[in-house]
């Protein structure tokens, strides 16, 4: 079987990109943060879904039920992911939010080693634990420099985490079911669980679930297009050619680019500690990089 046409890693900058568009647009919203979170899910999935019905339809039939209660699992544990990072964005800075929900490094790559019998070599170690580096700088610099980090700072900061742990359980088993669950099905499944069990949050959390004005859906829109489309999907599909290791220190690169974007959309100059911790980041992703293999053909 020939590998993919276009590069995974190439892949991997675009889903980058693209998930780095996510925290500004949540901080645009003025819907509640699980609403956002669910519509976003929600949209993508039904962008999705004609795709998969039309092309995919007898791979669907073919699935054992093994496969689709975990990637009903998978599902659920994104669920938590959005609900958790959505609502930590109201307590604390998008710095220390997107920062520290990124500290699924450390989870995956324990996961990883226990439960996929991935090698993680030297120089997978010594990149993850240099980016994770780059996360304590870049996030210690709201602390450092004095400046205000939300309402409940605490409070977010652990919501961010759990966030975080929830992500390391959608990469892994993503990994592992990508390796025989094509990846139009695959992402439809997930984010049609994901979907339905953030719809039932906001059923259950007294907030409003539609009346909101066309600004809000064109947010809840763009990101399902980009975060969602081409971020997580692409995600998705690079998982399936290269380890769950490079990919979860690959989305170390979004505090990096969402710094980028509120410095040019929210006019958020960022301080010091975030240049640092963003080039400490950057000298992570590249080692860890440089230390994988080629891709293999799925």
């Amino acid at each position: 079987m020939s590998g993919p046409r276009i590069d995974p890693r190439a892949g991997l900058v675009v889903a980058v990109l693209a998930v780095s568009t996510s925290a500004i647009l949540v901080r645009w919203s003025n819907a509640p943060p699980v609403v956002a979170a669910c519509y976003r899910v929600l949209l993508t999935m039904v962008m999705l879904a004609p795709v998969a019905l039309s092309r995919y339809g007898e791979s669907f039939a073919t699935l054992s039920r093994r496969d689709l209660l975990a990637a009903g699992a998978t599902g659920v544990a994104l669920a938590v992911h959005f609900a958790a990072w959505f609502e930590s964005l109201s307590w604390t800075s998008v710095a220390a939010s997107v920062t520290l929900v990124q500290c699924q490094p450390l989870f995956v790559a324990v996961g990883a080693w226990a439960l996929l019998d991935e090698r993680v070599t030297r120089g997978t170690t010594v990149g993850i634990l240099v980016a994770v580096g780059g996360i304590v700088v870049l996030s210690l610099g709201d602390f450092l420099g004095g400046a205000a980090v939300g309402p409940r700072p605490l409070y977010g900061n652990a919501l961010a985490i759990v966030g975080g742990v929830m992500a390391a359980a959608y990469v892994l088993a993503g990994r592992s079911l990508r390796q025989r669950f094509p990846l139009v099905p695959y992402v439809t499944v997930v984010y049609g669980v994901a979907g339905v069990c953030l719809f039932a949050l906001v059923l259950v959390s007294d907030v409003p679930v539609g009346g909101y004005p066309p600004r809000e859906w064109g947010l809840f829109l763009a990101m399902a297009v980009g975060p969602g489309i081409f971020g997580h999907t692409v995600l998705n599909w690079a998982l399936a050619h290269v380890e769950s290791s490079l990919v979860s220190v690959s989305l170390l690169g979004e505090p990096l680019g969402s710094a980028l974007l509120a410095l040019v959309l929210l006019a958020e100059v960022p301080g010091p500690w975030t240049v640092v911790g963003g080039a400490v980041i950057l000298a992570g992703i590249v080692i860890t990089a440089r230390s994988r293999p080629d891709p293999q053909p799925a």
